[in-house]
């Protein structure tokens, strides 16, 4: 009956948030570091804090999206959020979107391996329009736990989008395959987040 009812709502342990979480109730998001394609590293979420010394103030986006995916069949469901944010919000420069793919296997976190990997990730987005906002695929190797602690994240076969602000707070969260009343409230909240001060 359990596994019935998980089917059911797509995989969705929580239903994503209505409005936008006021600043001061809004917990920090734990900063990862994370690996693109290409080797660079980066730590995530890009914040006016300066966690990232080669970070320009110019860089560092009003609002970031970060997309979290624990195994490959949360694809889809990641893809349910950014597709529709990309195309609703392609043309903004204030704005960042990472999908984030955890490696936690022991063997792919080893040096030569993960640097192999990296290589074969390296590809170029196809059928994309070059418009200002772009998909990010990045990869954060090793062990998480302490991360799915911290967010309170149980179950790994789902996706995970989290609406940051400049200062790094969680200010909007979701999971799961997007719904249209959740994408709505997801455009809303990222637009009040875009007019703040």
């Amino acid at each position: 009956m359990f596994m019935m009812d998980f089917e059911f709502c797509d995989m969705q342990l929580a239903v994503a948030n209505k409005i936008i979480i006021p600043a001061i109730a809004a917990l920090k998001f734990p900063t990862l570091e994370v690996n693109f394609p290409d080797g660079s590293i980066c730590k995530l979420p890009i914040t006016s804090q300066g966690n990232d010394a080669k970070t320009s103030t110019e860089n560092i986006p009003k609002v970031s999206i970060l997309c979290l995916s624990f195994r490959a069949s949360s694809q889809n469901m990641i893809e349910s959020w950014s597709l529709p944010f990309l195309k609703t919000f392609g043309r903004s420069s204030d704005i960042k979107l990472y999908e984030v793919s955890f490696i936690d296997s022991w063997l792919l976190t080893r040096s030569p391996i993960k640097k192999l990997l990296l290589k074969v990730m390296k590809k170029s987005p196809l059928g994309e329009k070059p418009d200002v906002l772009q998909r990010q695929t990045v990869y954060s190797f090793g062990d998480h736990y302490y991360l799915r602690k911290e967010l309170r994240i149980l179950n790994l076969l789902t996706g995970y989008i989290f609406l940051v602000d400049k200062l790094g707070r969680i200010r909007w969260q979701g999971s799961g395959l997007a719904t249209e009343n959740e994408l709505s409230s997801l455009l809303f909240c990222t637009s009040m987040l875009m007019d703040e001060k």
